[in-house]
């Protein structure tokens, strides 16, 4: 069974990499009760910005401590001066929004209001990736660190996350965990509950600009059906500008790849 979703995620990732002209970094796949590894293909110890996959670890931080309330509180409207690098992004967000469109400022808001010693506190006790907040030049880590700043992970990093965050092994509240499940459902494959995050982040140049030609795509997340919950991680990075964002891109692959890979794991 695990050699033949292997080819499949494979193939698949030859596939995406061909019609997008990708460097592909990672395709991992792995059980949330076991920690058995499905798949682990390509470089998945390196660690790079989690970008807007952080979005995950922020809700967690903002429901369990009620600065976030459920799906649609708090709704925040946008002001100017707020970052608007997408047009849907000007306009009163609310929590499901914030996931869905994946809108930086709402992220900066929470961690704003958290301040640093418990940001810092709940990225600690996460252990997410190299737990480093600090940020860096024009940066600063309570509003920057996971957008091509300080903080980094590697696709292994984020299963193992994951994996704690579907067996509750965090200590945050149940609310966190359960609206936390809610605003990340993006749909189904083949009677799997897929849940995700996107992410596009770039490497910094050594001016201290964003590479702009080799971005970072990010899709993490996991699939569940009946009492099993499989993770996965996907991680590529381009070899030229591209007009579609990275992690969009690498969402809408792995959700293409995943029908076959669950259909696999059923018949297995």
């Amino acid at each position: 069974m695990q050699n033949r979703i292997a080819l499949f995620l494979a193939a698949g990732i030859c596939a995406h990499a061909a019609a997008a002209q990708d460097l592909v970094q990672c395709t991992v796949m792995a059980d949330a009760a076991t920690g058995t590894m499905l798949m682990r293909q390509g470089q998945c110890d390196q660690r790079v910005t989690p970008a807007s996959t952080f979005k995950i670890a922020i809700s967690l931080m903002g429901y369990d401590s009620r600065l976030l309330r459920d799906e649609y509180t708090p709704a925040l409207p946008f002001r100017p001066g707020y970052i608007d690098w997408r047009p849907e992004w000007r306009t009163t967000t609310d929590p499901a929004s914030w996931m869905r469109d994946s809108v930086v400022w709402y992220s900066q808001a929470v961690t704003t209001a958290l301040g640093e010693e418990r940001f810092q506190g709940y990225v600690r006790g996460f252990q997410y990736g190299n737990q480093d907040v600090a940020g860096s030049a024009g940066k600063p880590g309570l509003t920057y660190a996971w957008l091509g700043s300080s903080l980094k992970i590697s696709p292994d990093e984020q299963v193992g996350f994951l994996r704690k965050v579907v067996n509750r092994q965090l200590t945050v509240s149940p609310q966190a965990y359960e609206m936390t499940s809610r605003i990340t459902r993006v749909g189904y494959a083949n009677g799997w509950e897929i849940h995700g995050k996107t992410g596009t982040g770039f490497p910094v140049l050594a001016d201290g600009s964003a590479d702009e030609a080799h971005a970072y795509g990010w899709f993490v997340g996991w699939a569940k059906r009946g009492d099993r919950v499989l993770i996965f991680a996907r991680l590529v990075q381009d070899q030229k500008r591209e007009p579609v964002p990275a992690g969009l891109r690498v969402r809408d692959g792995l959700l293409r790849d995943l029908p076959g890979i669950l259909g696999s794991l059923r018949t297995g």
